[in-house]
């Protein structure tokens, strides 16, 4: 799958016939702009959630194109395709309700009807038809194939936009005399992203993998692709993450596939703040790889003792703080640079 405006642009006569949104020239520039956003929003997502991972996300949506690692169908990949797929329709859907596309507001289909008891449906509900829509016509339409890779990216891609679904919250507004709350009207607003991209690591790690017959694998339209495809489909719930090939060893570095491995990584040590799960970082990422951990001490530069000037600036000093980091070098790192500096002493006829 990828996301950005030169992709795009280059698909655009893939969709003209069918697509309600080439009415123009700046109608599809107007959404390809939220599209760009809202898919780079889903791979920053994906970056924080898989921060102290192995596999740490692609670092932009035009890596996606770059890399053969992303024509795989792994957990991983099953991940970006969601989360991609989510951030768009997120960024469209927030867009619409603020009113920036024309003819494209807040969902008021079922304002004023009875949504339960002491409640009315009212308010400003974020109009997440209109991005699942949107999102639709742009991102699935990258996958024009009909095999199995397609269909399993597809699927989660799907997945991706059910998340955001599932994670809108109502929120309500009391009405009555003196705050009495003798009626509230509700609608429904999108989650904060961050939210999105929880619940959808959890679906990662709930991922299913499918048993395909790698015949089905090849591009193609034939029945027999169209059979085993649907075979293998037919007990996965939409709201599933799914994934058929196992992935690949992300400690070490695999320059076709663009993993760079665990080596140089930074990892975590010694602050009771941290959750248990930071705090095995430098084992997951540096001892489990084989790898051992080094510590560095780095100058850091930031704005103190802040005071506010009326009116109305705000004026800080620059302080310096040494802090200590932790990264991930190889075992025999240390003995190479140790051995370089006694050969290098010896040659100066100590």
């Amino acid at each position: 799958m990828v996301l950005y405006t030169s992709c795009i642009l280059k698909h655009s006569s893939t969709w003209t016939v069918n697509n309600f949104l080439m009415t123009g020239p700046k109608a599809f520039l107007t959404y390809a702009s939220s599209v760009q956003v809202g898919a780079q929003s889903g791979i920053l997502e994906c970056k924080h959630q898989f921060a102290w991972e192995r596999w740490n996300c692609p670092h932009s949506t035009l890596q996606l194109s770059t890399h053969n690692s992303h024509r795989i169908a792994t957990k991983e990949t099953s991940f970006v395709h969601a989360i991609s797929a989510a951030g768009v329709m997120y960024t469209l859907t927030k867009n619409c309700s603020m009113g920036d596309f024309d003819k494209c507001g807040c969902d008021d289909s079922r304002i004023g009807q009875t949504g339960g008891r002491g409640w009315i449906w009212g308010g400003c509900s974020d109009n997440v038809a209109f991005g699942e829509k949107i999102s639709k016509q742009f991102v699935d339409a990258l996958e024009d194939g009909h095999d199995s890779r397609a269909a399993v990216n597809l699927h989660n891609n799907e997945a991706g936009r059910l998340a955001i679904k599932a994670t809108m919250r109502r929120a309500c507004k009391c009405h009555g005399v003196s705050g009495s709350c003798s009626i509230q009207t509700c609608w429904m607003q999108l989650a904060d992203f961050r939210e999105v991209g929880a619940y959808l690591k959890i679906k990662h790690s709930q991922a299913r993998k499918l048993e395909v017959d790698k015949r089905s694998m090849r591009a193609g339209n034939s029945a027999d692709n169209r059979g085993a495809i649907t075979h293998a489909f037919r007990n996965i719930p939409r709201t599933e993450l799914i994934f058929f090939e196992d992935s690949p060893d992300y400690c070490v570095r695999n320059q076709s596939l663009g993993f760079k491995g665990t080596e140089g990584r930074e990892c975590l040590k010694g602050d009771k703040s941290m959750s248990r799960w930071e705090r095995k970082t430098c084992r997951r990422l540096c001892y489990e790889c084989g790898l051992r951990v080094v510590k560095k001490h780095m100058e850091v530069v930031s704005s103190c003792n802040c005071k506010f000037h009326w009116c109305c600036t705000v004026k800080c000093d620059k302080c310096t703080q040494t802090v200590t980091k932790y990264y991930c070098a190889r075992k025999d790192s240390g003995r190479k640079a140790h051995n370089n500096a006694q050969r290098k002493h010896r040659a100066r006829g100590h």
